[in-house]
């Protein structure tokens, strides 16, 4: 099914609903593999009908489009009054599969993630009626805030159709400080060096050979990735200053100073999980102060994944291939959860081979968020319209 208005969006749920059938909403088709198989027959919805820009004030610095609008169109329709939605995520994805599955990026750590951006929101619900929250101003505290709550709900709660964001100029410059970086010098470099430093980076990123050779780099060990966005004379400042605050041994660097290039790296380093398909990808949260540990040893696991760190947020992204089998990704991803709930993280796996999700642990360990979680759902889709079982413990 693809619908073309909300309107029809809002029948093919009346019916669905009548009929005891499940909607299965798709948008770019990026993290189909996200979550646990379905336990409903039911219909795919596909979005990108919806995809109209319905309102650009670009001196409010807002804009409202339909939720099966891809990224790459958005960004393009910024570009033209020279503003951006700084969350890095893949250009195929469409803004409503994106705040699904609460995509975020590179630059997290200088700008935040979708949660941050979205004012406005249209949901169709379980009754196929469309319902609103928030509103296309940046000073709006009416009513609920729905737009938190159907952020990061992979559907399970109902089908956005619209959106509506604030939004930032694009920086005058961009730059990256990429170097080598000795595993030995991570810990001192992530939680002594980068939270003293007098620079405001907006990336932070860290990836290991494996990794790196995946994202046009070279290295024996890791490599250290520093992003800046500002005025030209703040950006050279600031890479000059963190060059000054580096250790020696991190000092021989290349610098992409150039705005396309070092563009061109933030949205490699947001394809990463993506890109080649197949095998097992996993992100991993902690607090950012234990990213450093649990990379390195991550990085020591056999077989060895391929790692990326989006360091000032505590997130790390990894990939086996598929050669590794489901039975030693299950150890693999254990080994991983029990590292990081000493730190307060969990493990979630982004994409394997469906047949093993009855083997991994997709959603990582239980946690005692999920019974509001689940309580959530049942009160907002009680007939289990939408992605039915998909969610977290087969919510």
């Amino acid at each position: 099914m693809r619908p073309g208005s909300a309107s029809e969006l809002c029948e093919l749920v009346r019916k669905a609903a009548a009929d005891g059938q499940a909607l299965y909403p798709i948008g770019g088709s990026t993290q189909l593999d996200f979550g646990l198989p379905p336990t409903k027959p039911g219909t795919a919805v596909e979005l990108g009908g919806l995809d109209r820009v319905i309102d650009y004030p670009a001196r409010d610095m807002t804009i409202t489009v339909q939720a099966g609008i891809t990224v790459a169109r958005l960004r393009d329709e910024l570009r033209k009054e020279g503003q951006q939605l700084p969350v890095d995520v893949p250009d195929a994805a469409t803004l409503g599969g994106a705040i699904a599955t609460n995509v975020s990026g590179p630059r997290r750590f200088g700008h935040g993630t979708f949660r941050d951006y979205v004012i406005g929101v249209s949901v169709v619900n379980d009754r196929g009626e469309d319902v609103k929250g928030g509103g296309r101003v940046v000073k709006n505290v009416a009513g609920y805030d729905l737009m938190k709550l159907y952020t990061g709900s992979l559907g399970t709660l109902g089908i956005i159709t619209q959106l509506t964001f604030k939004v930032k100029p694009l920086p005058e410059a961009v730059a990256a400080i990429v170097t080598p970086c000795p595993a030995e010098s991570l810990d001192n470099v992530l939680n002594r060096v980068l939270p003293a430093t007098a620079t405001r980076p907006t990336m932070i990123g860290v990836a290991n050979a494996p990794a790196a050779m995946m994202l046009g780099s070279e290295a024996r060990s890791f490599i250290l990735v520093v992003g800046f966005e500002e005025k030209s004379t703040t950006v050279n400042w600031q890479v000059n200053r963190l060059m000054e605050e580096l250790p020696t041994e991190l000092r021989k660097t290349d610098s992409e100073f150039q705005s396309d290039l070092a563009n061109g790296l933030f949205q490699r380093w947001a394809d990463f999980p993506l890109d080649p398909p197949g095998g097992l990808t996993f992100k991993a949260n902690m607090v950012p102060a234990a990213t450093a540990q649990f990379f390195r040893k991550a990085d020591g696991l056999d077989p060895r994944p391929a790692l990326i760190a989006h360091a000032g947020n505590g997130i790390v992204i990894g990939r086996w291939p598929e050669e590794v089998g489901a039975e030693r990704a299950k150890q693999l991803l254990d080994t991983l959860i029990g590292w990081t709930q000493p730190v307060g993280g969990n493990v979630v796996v982004l994409r394997c081979p469906s047949a093993w999700k009855t083997v991994v642990s997709v959603w990582g360990r239980s946690t005692p968020d999920r019974l509001l979680m689940r309580a959530v759902k049942d009160k907002m889709d009680p007939g289990r319209v939408f992605n039915p079982g998909r969610f977290v413990d087969g919510i």
